[in-house]
């Protein structure tokens, strides 16, 4: 019995399969038409199953009617030739439309389906765009988010780079970025996308149910693209998804923050750092007075450690400024940072340690004296090293300190405390750098603490050339030790 019930099972999908083959009731007569759907089916065929080359993918998504069998891709009516109780049924057919993926690493690869897509995604764009469409139903939302997400969540193939490979930050401007070929259809998705978060047509409380964590958390990831036109898009499109949906705000600050994490603590790698720093360089510039504790956190665990990489320069300009933004929100927290610069101070790489020093002068710009006086020690021990620097940029750019009226009048009102740090930098420099803009620079900076306060220059002066005998007669001291040994060492040896 059971044998029969099995021997029953392939017949029938076989005269199932026979029936569609021989033509069935949805299979036309047309012999032509049947000619057309077997080459298109093969086609479409052909660039699904081809493997996604760099810079091109193959197609994500299919073209079948209800029946299962293949339709050419042909173009749907316009918008404006029919009437508006059908626009929105001809938006989600549109949309469906537009799911399917072209590969683009071949040119004159499918160039009537391709110009078809882009020609509709312009429409949708435009449709989208009017402001007499109604509110857009749960359906159409839910379509255009899966057509948007079968278009740009892919799987981005980063240039390969060595391991080991110290990360020239000249070289890194030099080298040409990585462009998306699909960027003829990508930008325009992304441009509808846009327009339909911004529009005042979108219900956030029915959006929120496709653009869920899971869709964030992909989109962030696309932050990687090394393609900086897609980076643009994504930026503008997460600061209005931000903007927009309130509920996910945490959420978004928090999957940042753990992308920051895995950059500075392990990877090192990212190409969307500059990006994501620019949309929380305006999201700092919203919070509410006072800050909160959470900000605070976020502050020392994520944007101060973010100093730590070598590629900073990359991304440094927008950290400098959401650093900036802190300290200009809530002036106590001058201390924290410029403890958590001199922290992280590059010892080995002048061309960081001039970024920091330009980052110190914006910090110390918004700094009031009390919170100036609890750091100074620390930060002028620093800014000695950099005045005795060999390399003349770093000794110039400290001395360019001095420059900055509210920076020099912070200093002068602690002198006594600062002159005693700095003075052997200065004298040093005076009597032998080597660069001689160092020097005149120098020579000025010494000339304003002489003329503020002589006294107090002549003090140092003292104690400097007393410092300066003892070491000669220190040094003369460990030289004739030195000898001492090597006469006793020769002595033993014969």
């Amino acid at each position: 019995m059971w044998k029969q019930i099995l021997s029953k099972l392939p017949k029938k999908s076989s005269s199932k399969s026979d029936h569609h083959k021989h033509g069935g009731p949805h299979s036309s007569s047309s012999s032509s038409h049947a000619s057309t759907s077997k080459s298109s089916s093969h086609n479409n065929s052909h660039t699904k199953n081809a493997p996604p080359p760099p810079g091109g993918r193959s197609e994500g998504g299919n073209n079948h009617n209800k029946s299962g069998v293949f339709t050419p891709y042909e173009a749907l009516p316009h918008f404006k030739d029919i009437p508006n109780s059908e626009k929105q049924n001809l938006f989600i057919n549109k949309l469906n439309l537009c799911r399917l993926v072209f590969d683009f690493t071949d040119p004159t690869n499918n160039i009537k389906e391709k110009d078809i897509k882009r020609q509709t995604l312009l429409e949708l764009v435009d449709y989208v765009n009017s402001a007499n469409n109604g509110k857009f139903s749960q359906v159409s939302i839910q379509e255009l988010v899966r057509m948007v997400s079968a278009n740009i969540f892919r799987t981005l193939n980063p240039q390969p780079r060595e391991i080991n490979k110290v990360i020239d930050a000249l070289d890194l401007e030099e080298e040409e970025p990585s462009m998306d070929l699909a960027w003829p259809h990508l930008h325009l998705v992304y441009e509808l996308f846009l327009r339909f978060v911004a529009s005042p047509e979108t219900d956030t409380k029915l959006a929120k149910r496709y653009i869920d964590q899971s869709f964030l958390l992909r989109l962030l990831d696309l932050f990687d693209s090394e393609d900086p036109r897609e980076r643009d898009c994504l930026k503008t499109i997460l600061h209005r998804i931000y903007g927009k949906f309130m509920v996910h705000r945490p959420f978004i600050r928090k999957s940042i923050n753990n992308i920051f994490y895995r950059f500075v603590f392990e990877t090192e790698k990212h190409n969307g750092i500059a990006e994501f720093l620019e949309i929380l360089g305006s999201i700092i510039n919203g919070f509410a007075l006072p800050l909160k504790d959470e900000h605070k956190v976020f502050l020392v665990r994520v944007l101060i450690p973010l100093h730590k990489p070598k590629c900073l320069q990359m991304y440094h300009q927008q950290l400098s400024y959401c650093i900036a933004q802190f300290v200009e929100k809530d002036c106590k927290l001058a201390d924290t940072v410029v403890r958590g610069l001199l922290k992280y101070w590059p010892v080995t790489n002048s061309s960081k340690e001039v970024m920091f020093l330009n980052e110190l002068e914006e910090v110390l710009e918004a700094t009031q004296p009390p919170e100036f006086q609890r750091c100074m020690v620390p930060l002028f021990r620093q800014i000695a090293r950099c005045l005795n620097s060999l390399h003349f940029q770093v000794a110039e750019r400290a001395l360019f300190l001095w420059n900055n009226n509210h920076i020099e009048n912070l200093i002068m009102q602690s002198r006594k405390v600062i002159l005693p740090i700095i003075f052997p930098a200065l004298e040093r420099n005076a009597q032998k750098h080597w660069n001689q803009a160092v020097h005149s620079l120098t020579l000025n900076v010494r000339k304003i603490f002489n003329d503020l306060d002589p006294e107090l220059f002549k003090e140092c002066l003292a104690k400097f050339k007393e410092d300066e005998s003892k070491q000669v007669e220190t040094d003369a001291k460990r030289e004739a030790t030195w000898k001492r040994l090597e006469e006793v060492g020769m002595r033993k040896a014969s």
